[in-house]
């Protein structure tokens, strides 16, 4: 319809809808830490924008027009003509387009350039006693508008391609939601489309920033797997360099981890207690440095062919007063802090016993970690079906009768009963 409108108050609520949210937009922008200063700089330019259209919009379709103030709504809608094909351009330079500032200038001037040939002449809009009416060459600003915003559609699809994951499904809903605006206005008139465009620059903005997220998680998911593998591959080097002080070959390293891991799992499952995936891993990534506090202890003690003398045996226990020290002192500030508390407690309690003898603190029953529990089983039961400077090995049916014997003394009775219920998987 040219000429005057009548008040539609659904328009005036998709207005102020759009108004709102548009607000809402530069208040969060404004909050958000998750942007450069440039980028918040163009947010803002974009968001305002459509606020400026959208009102002036409003003014000059509302219905009500009074020919007073005719100069005041050719200012109005000269600066929504020239600010509206912008739109797609000023959100993509929020997407971090490069040389956009000069494609704004581009549009921008060919844009003041048509208003200034054309508008004086009512060739693009004009003003009489009615009110307001397109002009002839009116679609050239369509044009140029729709320009615009296929110009945001590229620029996401490119933006998208620098980025590991692209959700192609929202480009494509910007777009129908783009011409599901602009039709109603270009075929019956109907002025919705500053909301579509208020609600594409929404989606674009979300869309943005979930592509930033996502590669930054992805980011922070292949840092902390680094950080890992460098923190297992520490953890090995330090395990072994001890073991090969005390003259074993590395294969106590490797069976305790598969003991511990087994002994987890079914403890898991049994849920003998409640425990998950993680404090399995960490059993089993950890368990190597349960004895790194041996790093203090001389080698004439630990390589000692023979019995220790009690002088000696209490220097050795040594390596478990110290083992949690020795942990914070290689792993602080390579690991976190419940990281470091469960390495430091399978180091410094794994020779507690459940009946309160044991040392370096003889705790007592679930004072002990759970973690130094069942270190405690797999390590004296490997180190009895293993033959050592000082000693025959024995034969693990043997092995399995002494953990038996000593359970509620040395070892937590309820682990011992998942250990020798699942016995032969525990035979290597």
């Amino acid at each position: 319809m040219d000429g005057e409108v009548s008040m539609n108050y659904y328009y005036l609520f998709s207005i102020i809808l759009t108004e709102l949210i548009m607000i809402a937009m530069l208040v969060h922008v404004a909050k958000y830490n998750g942007f450069t200063k440039n980028q918040k700089l163009w947010y803002i330019y974009t968001f305002s924008a459509i606020i400026l259209c959208s009102m002036s919009e409003f003014v000059v379709h509302c219905g009500y027009y009074n020919k007073s103030f005719k100069i005041l709504l050719y200012i109005l809608t000269i600066a929504q003509f020239s600010t509206s094909p912008l739109l797609g351009i000023l959100f993509s330079g929020a997407l971090g387009v490069k040389n956009n500032k000069k494609y704004i200038l581009i549009f921008y001037g060919v844009s003041i350039l048509i208003e200034a040939i054309l508008a004086p002449f009512g060739l693009v809009f004009y003003f009489d006693d009615a009110g307001y009416h397109r002009g002839s060459a009116f679609l050239i600003y369509e044009i140029l508008f729709i320009l615009s915003l296929v110009y945001l559609l590229v620029s996401m699809v490119l933006v998208g391609r620098k980025f590991k994951k692209r959700d192609l499904f929202t480009i494509v809903m910007i777009l129908l939601i783009v011409i599901a605006g602009i039709i109603p206005m270009a075929v019956y008139r109907i002025n919705i489309s500053y909301t579509a465009i208020a609600i594409s620059a929404c989606l674009s903005y979300i869309y943005y920033n979930d592509l930033v997220q996502q590669d930054i998680q992805t980011e922070l998911i292949a840092n902390q797997e680094r950080i890992s593998g460098m923190q297992e591959h520490m953890i090995s080097g330090l395990a072994n360099m001890i073991e090969n002080r005390d003259l074993e070959t590395g294969g106590h390293i490797f069976r305790t981890s598969l003991i511990v891991k087994k002994l987890s799992t079914y403890v898991k499952e049994e849920k003998i207690y409640d425990i998950d995936d993680n404090f399995i891993s960490l059993m089993q990534t950890l368990s190597p440095l349960h004895d790194i506090g041996k790093i203090l202890v001389s080698d004439s003690i630990l390589r000692k062919p023979g019995k220790l003398t009690n002088e000696e045996f209490e220097l050795m226990k040594l390596h478990a007063a110290k083992g949690g020290e020795v942990v914070q002192s290689v792993l602080n500030g390579v690991a976190e802090k419940d990281y470091l508390k469960f390495a430091s407690d399978i180091a410094t309690y794994h020779h507690e016993w459940w009946n309160g003898t044991g040392y370096p603190k003889k705790l007592k029953g679930e004072e002990i970690p759970l973690s130094a529990r069942i270190m405690a089983i797999a390590d004296v039961y490997d180190a009895l079906i293993s033959e050592r400077c000082y000693k025959k090995a024995i034969k693990p049916e043997e092995a399995f009768k002494i953990i038996k014997e000593e359970s509620g003394t040395h070892f937590d009775p309820k682990l011992v009963d998942v250990f020798l219920e699942h016995c032969d998987e525990f035979v290597i």
